[in-house]
């Protein structure tokens, strides 16, 4: 099986780790990924303004390059990404005038009508994988992890382009449940952790990241899983300064629901670059020898 993905611009620095391990791990389950040529940024964030369509020419045009290479999917990781992605593609879907004004701007471009379904990395692994073919592939079970899934805003919201209905959890839960992780139900699962307030925050202030990791860890939660890169950096490399600061109770180790994956794969830790996390999200693997066998 063979699919065509989109990594984005973070994935490729700052959260490679959630990058290299997803890969790896679907290559580890018989899919071969190609990643698009000539990608460019998604754009990060969807325009809230509804006529505002120069911002979609950055997300259309990796639609376009998807199209051109034959695809009639184009797998995405990042929270952020997905939701940009899949925004844009459903106005080329959905309104013609809005449509035309696009593919006449890219004149250099071919003509994009929405051809190309943008699939989360999670929703590939449901439809493509199987969670009773994944829990066969399990090398290290993760026996014992108590996990908690955590959404953020993006992967449910709006309605017409969320990986499932709002409130519902079961995709990443599933996955960790094949695993043989111990899901935890999670209060604050969809929660927003803050997104872009910590530029005008000092570190560790972040107060809606301190009360998600307050609530994780009264529920018993020992570890979050997020599939984007500023929801991890908040919650996870901000904790240090949170505890120095007295706005959590304890360390609740954060990863990318990927490296986890790999590392119930069996895959080599060196593939999830642990040293980007906070340095206790390793040392509860370490605890827990879960890396033994890789």
């Amino acid at each position: 099986m063979k699919i065509s993905y989109y990594p984005g611009c973070t994935l490729k620095t700052k959260a490679k780790n959630l990058d290299i391990a997803a890969v790896a791990s679907l290559e580890a389950l018989g899919v071969e990924v190609e990643e698009i040529d000539r990608w460019n940024c998604c754009g990060a964030v969807h325009s809230l303004t509804a006529d505002d369509l120069i911002h979609q020419v950055g997300p259309v045009r990796n639609l376009i390059r998807a199209k051109e290479m034959g695809a009639e999917k184009l797998i995405t990781l990042c929270s952020m990404c997905y939701n940009t992605l899949a925004r844009a593609n459903q106005i080329m879907k959905t309104d013609p005038v809005k449509r035309d004004t696009i593919n006449r701007f890219m004149d250099e471009e071919i003509d994009y009508n929405g051809e190309v379904e943008v699939v989360h990395y999670l929703s590939f692994l449901k439809e493509a994988i199987g969670w009773e073919k994944l829990k066969q592939q399990v090398k290290v079970p993760l026996t014992g992890l108590k996990i908690g899934s955590y959404y953020g805003c993006t992967l449910q919201r709006p309605a017409e382009v969320g990986i499932e209905p709002f409130g519902h959890f079961e995709l990443m839960n599933d996955m960790f449940r094949s695993l043989g992780a111990t899901v935890m139900g999670f209060a604050d699962a969809d929660k927003c952790c803050g997104s872009y307030q910590v530029l005008s925050s000092a570190p560790g202030e972040n107060s809606a990241s301190a009360n998600i990791i307050n609530t994780a860890a009264g529920q018993g939660i020992e570890a979050l899983a997020t599939s984007c890169p500023l929801c991890e950096f908040n919650l996870g490399k901000q904790q240090q300064q949170m505890l120095d600061k007295g706005n959590i109770e304890q360390n609740v180790p954060t990863y990318y629901f990927s490296q986890l994956l790999a590392v119930a794969l069996g895959l080599d830790s060196e593939l999830c670059h642990f040293e980007l996390n906070d340095r206790q999200s390793l040392t509860l693997l370490e605890n827990k020898n879960y890396l033994v066998a890789a």
